[in-house]
Parts: C-alpha cells; sequence; structure tokens
C-alpha cells in the first residue's frame, strides 16, 4: 500500500508517541520512512550589531543540535523495528511548505504526523501546522492525536 512515508516531528511529547506509531505502520506495510524536523529561521532585534553574530552562531549550533536529537529518535526506533530510514533537517518560517516539499522531493505516498488538539482561540492564533500540510498536501496524510 504505501512504501515511503515522510515523519515531520517538533520533539513534542505528542511527536515522539507518532513516531512510534508510524514506524510500527511503516514495518506492518513493509514501508521506508523518512525523518524531518524544520528549523525555524533566526530573527533577532538590537541595538547592538555586534550581539548578533555571537547569537545567531549559537542558534544555529543549539538548533541543529536539537535536531539531530529529535532525528535520532526515529533512526534508533526505526533501526530497531527494522525499518529503513533516512533524516533531515531544513530551515524555514513555513514548516508547513517544507513539509510538503519534503515529500513530494523523496517521493513519499503518507507523510504521518502528530496533532497538537489546538482549539478555539489559541488554535486560530498559534495556527496548526498538521492543518496546513492536511490543507495544502496532495499526498495523502495521516494524523495521530
Amino acid at each position: 500500500m504505501f512504501k515511503h512515508i515522510l515523519i515531520p516531528t517538533d520533539g513534542s511529547e505528542v511527536s515522539k508517541n507518532t513516531i512510534t506509531k508510524i514506524i510500527t505502520f511503516a514495518k506492518e506495510s513493509n514501508s521506508s520512512v523518512s525523518g524531518l524536523h524544520v528549523i525555524p529561521e533566526f530573527h533577532f532585534f538590537s541595538y547592538q550589531p555586534e550581539m548578533l553574530e555571537d547569537t545567531k552562531e549559537k542558534f544555529t549550533k543549539d538548533s541543529i543540535a536539537q535536531a539531530s536529537k529529535y532525528l535520532k529518535e526515529i533512526e534508533l526506533l526505526a533501526r530497531e523495528a527494522g525499518v529503513p530510514c533516512d533524516t533531515s533537517y531544513v530551515v524555514s518560517d513555513y514548516p508547513y511548505e517544507v513539509i510538503i516539499k519534503t515529500a513530494e522531493d523523496k517521493k513519499c505516498d503518507l507523510i504521518g504526523m502528530a496533532s497538537h488538539g489546538r482549539k478555539g482561540m489559541k488554535g486560530f492564533l498559534l495556527g496548526s501546522e498538521t492543518q496546513k500540510v492536511l490543507t495544502h498536501s496532495q499526498i495523502p496524510v495521516l494524523v495521530f492525536r
């Protein structure tokens, strides 16, 4: 049925629980997986320009370390399940666009992701990357709560 599943992660507990479920699903359907983490772009305003270099460098270093940690979790679970896996991270302020583009570029036939279940004003104000992926993707999306 599905042969290649994209697993975007933000490192949250909801996302971690979803990864386990998707990898189990991938094993049962004899699929491979690709893990993805989207790092937000660096934004900083200061009246002291010399602060910018150190802060951006530290932000980048810390963000890559965090992304590596999140993606290692996917790699470990996939290896334990015997599921072929690759991972990557991308820098963007528009995670849903990166998720869809990555799925297309990697020829994934399913995107499996978590929903944080934000509702009401909080959901409206914060937005939902999952909802945006559902709205804009031509690739099927499997959502876990």
